[in-house]
């Protein structure tokens, strides 16, 4: 949808920092402070190290405030959900301080069923472990349905199944292939089905078709429809399209009650105007001569968001850190953060971004948590 934000050509523009309104979402319901919501939730209180520590792009780690467990068998309900008892003097809650306050969700992980290009399996119980020694208190699990994408498929009922365990710690998606569903009718039974186990977003969409294939266009209705984000990879093979983004846009302006979230090399590699062909399946090195496509579609659309997951999103902002900050500022409220963590062992440098940028606790919000909860389902 088309929307009203300040040139993106402008480095020197910041914008405001204000948080986003989520609604009935489970966040509106609780405190913004990661120590309160550890306490409510009782994140990483299975593991002696959960929620304990986090881990910088050289793998060391540091210690953070542990929470205290809850009495869940307590008759009164104050306590039962906060922890502590109510009194009319209580204070205001504690506002974050610091960004180690701050709620961390992952827009980007997986679970992957067998061995894949030499890597051994991920399971949730692995992928909840390693949250808790990075300090993350929830992940989006993604989908592999098509063959295509991934060497071996993660379906999304054994995504579902997966995840089941841990309805506080992930949050599933799921994915439907185009050519497998008989018809938009099938598709959406298939969707409504995943819903009703669970499901609060669409993806990953990788996919060997272009972004605007008529094929598509059912999914992307249907996502609509039922509230779905669409978390999409695109390059020179998945969800392909030309430099500049042409069919992006198209289906930006053509779908704008969609929410779709762009991932991988095609797309980042539009954060300098000087792209070729060939920057559509690598990524590019070198500072950024001028602010390319993806700041002009964050700027011009309020149905796009960027997931700096992958290499491909960490270069995207440290490859000119000039142009990184002033990015961050410009865009911190269309921006999610993710790892794609996608096998035991996987080494993410995206946790130093933390201390690599300096932006105000709000737009770190919004990036860490807020934007991402506010899209799902």
């Amino acid at each position: 949808m088309p929307r009203s934000s300040p040139s993106s050509g402008d480095l020197s523009s910041n914008s405001e920092s204000a948080g986003s309104d989520t609604g009935d979402s489970l966040y509106s319901e609780l405190p913004t402070t990661r120590r309160r919501y550890l306490a409510i939730t009782g994140v990483g209180l299975s593991t002696a190290t959960a929620g304990c520590t986090s881990t910088g792009s050289d793998g060391s780690t540091s210690k953070s405030e542990a929470s205290e467990p809850i009495d869940e068998t307590s008759d009164d309900t104050e306590v039962a959900k906060t922890g502590t008892e109510s009194t009319e003097d209580e204070p205001e809650e504690d506002e974050p301080e610091t960004i180690d306050d701050l709620l961390l969700f992952d827009a980007h992980t997986h679970v992957i069923p067998t061995e894949a290009r030499g890597r051994d399996p991920l399971f949730a119980e692995q992928l909840v472990s390693w949250m808790d020694t990075n300090s993350i208190d929830r992940a989006v699990v993604l989908a592999f349905d098509a063959p295509e994408a991934y060497p071996v498929q993660a379906p999304s009922g054994w995504v579902l199944d997966e995840v089941d365990s841990y309805p506080d710690r992930l949050v599933p998606f799921c994915t439907v292939d185009p050519r497998d569903s008989d018809g938009t009718d099938a598709a959406a039974d298939r969707l409504e089905h995943y819903i009703d186990r669970g499901a609060r977003g669409f993806g990953e969409l990788k996919i060997e078709m272009d972004i605007d294939d008529d094929r598509l266009e059912p999914l992307y209705e249907l996502c609509a429809a039922y509230e779905l984000p669409i978390l999409f990879h695109t390059d020179r093979q998945m969800m392909r399209d030309e430099v500049g983004l042409p069919r992006l846009e198209d289906v930006l302006a053509s779908y704008p009650e969609t929410d779709f979230v762009a991932h991988a090399h095609g797309w980042w590699s539009h954060m300098s105007v000087d792209v070729g062909p060939q920057d559509l399946g690598r990524i590019p090195e070198g500072p950024i001569e001028a602010p390319g496509r993806v700041w002009d579609l964050l700027t011009e659309y309020d149905n796009i968001y960027g997931d700096i997951s992958t290499l491909g999103g960490w270069n995207a902002l440290i490859r000119d850190e000039a142009y990184g900050q002033a990015f961050l500022e410009l865009h911190h409220d269309q921006l999610v953060f993710g790892t794609d963590y996608l096998f035991p062992g996987h080494q993410i440098p995206h946790f130093a971004l933390f201390e690599q940028f300096d932006l105000e606790l709000e737009a770190w919000a919004n990036i860490r948590y807020r934007n991402i909860e506010s899209l799902l389902r």
